[in-house]
């Protein structure tokens, strides 16, 4: 499925309850959890060794649940383009919730909607929420309210 285009910040205005996706799966390799705890320095063995986590809860190493959380930057501009902006910035989030872990070589998509759009401070400021699916499972891993705001394009001076 492609992003849903939309034109200007503006047009956001009234789009509360529009779905978007969902994305492509993508693969959640050992790798990338690697990659992940070396960034943030957790390197809990339930994340990075395999032969340990292959014994535990899990049965295998799981994604850290703030890698899945940041997954949605990804997914994101998958479900939704928005366009005619001068700068878009991350306002921040709410109702984070990790519903399900995420074992490594699981893939996991993205879906969303449009809950909230409204005018602040001179610009568009739109929240999706955005749920983390997992292939095969029922439950999703996360889902999780993002808030996005859109500054207008400047006018130019003549």
């Amino acid at each position: 499925m492609s992003a849903l285009v939309i034109e200007t910040p503006g047009a956001l205005l009234g789009r509360e309850g529009t779905a978007l996706g969902p994305t492509d799966w993508l693969t959640i390799d050992q790798a990338r959890v690697d990659r992940f705890a070396d960034a943030t320095g957790d390197h809990q063995w339930i994340h990075v060794d395999p032969v340990r986590a292959a014994e535990g809860p899990f049965g295998g190493t799981i994604a850290h649940g703030y890698l899945t959380m940041s997954l949605v930057n990804y997914f994101l501009p998958q479900m939704i383009d928005v366009r005619g902006f001068s700068m878009g910035v991350n306002v921040g989030a709410d109702r984070l919730r990790f519903l399900n872990p995420v074992r490594t070589g699981s893939r996991v998509r993205g879906t969303g909607e449009i809950v909230g759009v409204e005018e602040i401070k001179g610009a568009i400021q739109s929240t999706v929420r955005i749920t983390v699916e997992i292939e095969g499972e029922t439950k999703p891993a996360c889902v999780i309210d993002t808030i996005s705001r859109y500054y207008p394009e400047a006018t130019p001076h003549a």
